[in-house]
């Protein structure tokens, strides 16, 4: 009886205790809710055969590419960077624009080549970073859809305008008036409200034909683009530059940089080559190299129409909704302004049937996964496409193509890229030092190759790609430094990475707001950012020297990005750069959308997530050994 009358006691005690501490999280539960964050999904769900033909030659990817990222950049950025932020030297900005993007590109390409689909980078974030970055990763794709597609729509409304001499636009303004109200438009543009509302209607109703029409559109476009090269040299006047009418660079260099921010969405388009790598003969080999090519051919067909178009008329008369085509009818070359206006609606009528695609996939694949409500989860037996997705978002997609002004539309966009190729090329190198990361390449495997199964930390039985049995194991010291670096090797396994990783990121991040704000909004001496520039660069050194210290992993069955740590530290180091030149209301903006992503994220998606599903009858604590001890007594 005293006995069991102690363990009667003890298990009272016991079932009072989380009464007791409610409201006071225990360590425990801080270390739960963070696993939870970072939960992965297992390689199983990821990769899937795949039945198409791989057909697909380097040239075809090539051009491919060139056809998807010919349109919006020279629709609907080139005028209003021209206008806006950097004059002529809009060239200059186009250049930067493409370096940095080749950076990013190449950090893409792993992905993708290792996460075959259009929606990669998410898949890929979600399997190898966690649930909270995945949905971070597609909460700003989302975004991008959204804005890129209130942009085309403007641009689509401001050339049918120029067509009919400006008189929708003269209408409106008549009978609604002018606002006068920062990101607002200066009047609703019905309109281009119309357009969005109308294919997103038209989209689901017929996707076969919704692809014949992409592609007819996508050769007409490419027609276009050399009628107005050619014609524009003809029409070339090089005083446009001079002085006069306010130099080559009348914004300066913040103004260029500025500029080369907003254009590095141009070429987004290119991720069309990693999407159809499941139809390439040799994905390994052909997807970098038509990468590579089409983002030149782009990047210089961008040049040369920016080009002629800063000296057919002067920057400060563009028109930014349709600078391109009101350019000739300011040179009285009406005929020709016609076409070039039809044709740049055929080019964004290409891309926002694509858009809208891109957009219902990372819905569907989000709502599949429990991130987002389980409405847009379903599919249309027939079209295969999530039609409740393509309406609600085509609906808000119209609301903001209908308010909002076209500068802030792109500002707004080429953040959202920035900031998610920059998470990225971060990841690239959290890959690289990992151990026995999760592979989810659908190709076959390399001869030689051996596949094992890697138990992971959350519990998640995992296959794992090939790895040299012989070879020192990712994020540990070289073996040739280890009598240099000895002090290095004390650190727990990883830890050394994880820190040299974040000071680099930080160090980028210090190093660029010194760069782009230390003379004019911190107002530093000269000695104090002298000071500053040089803590930073060498901490950013260091840092990737460290890094370049450690065993990476090497793969031979997918493209690897080169010269890592080297390559995606360069790129977070430009995109970050970049970014701080975009203005604070697009800081601010930005801020709020994913204020809002994360509401939805703690409100449902962590509760209601596949991985959540899977992981509870695991977290179902048994019965406790007192309890049953109590109860046989």
């Amino acid at each position: 009886m005293p006995l069991a009358w102690r363990c009667r006691q003890l298990a009272w005690c016991s079932s009072q205790l989380p009464t007791m501490a409610r409201g006071l999280p225990s360590t425990a539960g801080l270390v739960r809710f963070c696993q939870k964050l970072n939960r992965l999904k297992t390689v199983e769900e990821t990769t899937r055969e795949t039945s198409l033909r791989r057909h697909l030659t380097t040239l075809d990817l090539t051009l491919l590419g060139v056809g998807t990222m010919m349109g919006f950049g020279l629709y609907v950025l080139m005028g209003t960077v021209a206008k806006e932020m950097a004059g002529p030297a809009v060239v200059v900005s186009f250049t930067v624009a493409a370096v940095a993007f080749l950076l990013a590109a190449l950090c893409y390409t792993e992905f993708g080549t290792r996460a075959s689909g259009r929606d990669c980078a998410y898949l890929f974030t979600y399997v190898s970073m966690g649930e909270l970055w995945a949905f971070l990763i597609g909460w700003i794709v989302l975004l991008r859809c959204l804005i890129a597609g209130a942009a085309m729509a403007h641009t689509w409304s401001g050339h049918l305008d120029v067509i009919f001499s400006h008189r929708i636009h003269s209408f409106t303004e008549a009978h609604v008036g002018i606002w006068q109200v920062p990101f607002l438009a200066q009047y609703p543009d019905f309109l281009a409200a119309a357009i969005l509302l109308l294919i997103s209607a038209f989209v689901p109703c017929g996707a076969r034909v919704s692809s014949w029409l992409s592609r007819t559109f996508s050769a007409i476009n490419l027609v276009i683009v050399l009628f107005i090269i050619i014609l524009g040299f003809v029409l070339a006047r090089p005083h446009n530059w001079s002085a006069e009418e306010g130099g080559f660079a009348p914004f300066s260099f913040s103004g260029i940089m500025a500029g080369a921010a907003t254009c590095f969405y141009t070429f987004v388009g290119f991720g069309v080559i990693v999407g159809s790598s499941e139809e390439a003969r040799n994905p390994q080999r052909s997807v970098p190299i038509a990468i590579v090519i089409s983002l030149g051919l782009a990047a210089g067909t961008y040049i040369l129409a920016s080009t002629v178009l800063t000296l057919m008329v002067p920057w400060h008369s563009l028109d930014p909704d349709s600078a391109l085509a009101d350019a000739f009818y300011q040179r009285g070359y009406s005929w020709a302004g016609v076409i070039v206006a039809a044709g740049a609606i055929c080019g964004m009528t290409t891309v926002l049937i694509n858009n809208l695609f891109s957009l219902q996939r990372m819905v569907h694949a989000m709502a599949v996964d429990g991130l987002i409500f389980q409405v847009f989860a379903h599919v249309h037996p027939r079209i295969q496409v999530s039609v409740v997705g393509i309406l609600v978002f085509g609906v808000l997609m119209a609301f903001l193509a209908l308010l909002l002004d076209l500068e802030a539309l792109v500002q707004f966009l080429s953040f959202g890229v920035l900031l998610t190729y920059t998470f990225m090329a971060t990841s690239i190198m959290v890959l690289r030092f990992q151990k026995c990361p999760p592979s989810i390449s659908s190709g076959p495997a390399s001869p030689g190759s051996v596949a094992r199964e890697y138990d992971d930390s959350s519990g998640h039985t995992e296959l794992v790609g090939t790895e040299q049995a012989s070879a020192p194991e990712p994020g540990q010291l070289r073996p040739a430094l280890r009598s240099y670096l000895g002090f290095l090797g004390g650190c727990r396994p990883g830890a050394t990475v994880a820190w040299a990783l974040g000071v680099l990121v930080a160090s980028a991040i210090t190093l660029d707001c010194v760069l782009v704000f230390g003379d004019s909004a911190l107002h530093l001496p000269l000695w104090g950012y002298t000071l500053l520039l040089l803590l930073s660069s060498v901490m950013f050194l260091l840092s990737l020297l460290v890094l370049g210290a450690h065993q990476q992993q090497r793969r031979q069955d997918t493209f690897q990005v080169p010269l890592v740590p080297l390559t995606p530290a360069l790129s977070i180091l430009l995109n970050i750069f970049l970014m701080l030149h975009l203005s604070s209301l697009t800081w601010l903006g930005f801020s709020i959308w994913l204020l809002i992503g994360l509401t939805v994220y703690f409100g449902y998606g962590i509760r209601h997530s596949k991985e959540n599903q899977r992981e509870r009858p695991r977290l179902t604590a048994p019965r406790s050994s007192l309890e049953e001890t109590v109860q046989a007594l």
